[in-house]
């Protein structure tokens, strides 16, 4: 029992950092840089004109093809493991205060870290010059599960769970549940107004984005089509090629750019 009290004394003191809080909100001001420059690809595709693909791993590519590119996506990087860190701590020992939702707050926080992880990793091998076209990846994985009936069912799984991810995002955003995580207190009415109108539409984008993106790789398992499990990018594409796409894509990459802005309100309201 000792010892248990001592490391969740220690993982509070950690989560109540000083360095920790400011790294995460720098960690959320690459998080939003890496969203507006998704959605300028988003747009991108929507006109036809993509060179990258259509999701966070191309979005810091197209970064650290930049002056000074690779130098912010280290910063990313490094943010993105601060917030992942945070994160983890929030799922081991943290949300005390949300009473009987605690246990599915931790379990969202750990679902976070795994996100954090992953861009920091993505960042990570993008400054490495190493392959970091998740697109192709994801397919490639797909391709190789689908070779079994076990394989499939799991990629069908995997599809299903981010279809669900999808749905929750949107009513995440439409119930306005978000503004909880912020210091409504510290903000001026304008302020608030913004944030929720900024995270209503970026949190609506975005779980259209997973949702579709949980579709297509359920239909990939049911039709053995890997090439329809690209992640974000082909589902992107796949609402561009659909009657008034085209608009609908705009209307999508606009919500994922209102997320970016929301992002650099997160780093300063955020309850970190």
């Amino acid at each position: 029992m000792s010892l248990t009290r001592n490391a969740e004394s220690t993982a509070n003191r950690t989560a109540n950092s000083r360095w920790l809080e400011l790294l995460a909100r720098a960690g959320f001001i690459g998080y939003g840089i890496v969203h507006l420059l998704f959605a300028w690809l988003a747009l991108q595709i929507a006109f036809g004109n993509a060179a990258a693909d259509g999701d966070q791993s191309g979005a810091l590519r197209t970064l650290a093809a930049q002056p000074l590119g690779r130098f912010i996506v280290i910063a990313i990087a490094v943010g993105m493991l601060a917030m992942a860190i945070w994160q983890a701590l929030e799922a081991a020992v943290g949300h005390r205060t949300e009473g009987d939702d605690r246990t599915r707050e931790r379990i969202f926080s750990a679902a976070r870290t795994l996100v954090y992880l992953w861009l920091a990793w993505t960042a990570y091998k993008v400054v490495s010059n190493a392959n970091s076209d998740s697109a192709s990846q994801q397919q490639e994985l797909s391709a190789r599960l689908m070779e079994s009936t076990g394989g499939r069912w799991l990629v069908g799984l995997a599809g299903l769970v981010l279809l669900g991810v999808g749905v929750g995002m949107v009513i995440y955003g439409v119930k306005k549940k978000f503004m909880k995580r912020l210091k409504t207190g510290e903000m001026s009415a304008k302020t608030s107004q913004l944030a929720r109108r900024l995270g209503m539409a970026g949190y609506a984008a975005r779980g259209t984005a997973f949702g579709i993106t949980g579709l297509l790789v359920v239909l990939a398992a049911v039709n053995y089509d890997p090439e329809k499990a690209r992640g974000l990018d082909a589902a992107l594409r796949t609402l561009r090629d659909q009657s008034y796409g085209p608009i609908l894509l705009v209307l999508v990459a606009l919500g994922i750019a209102a997320f970016g802005v929301y992002c650099f309100l997160q780093s300063r309201y955020r309850k970190v």
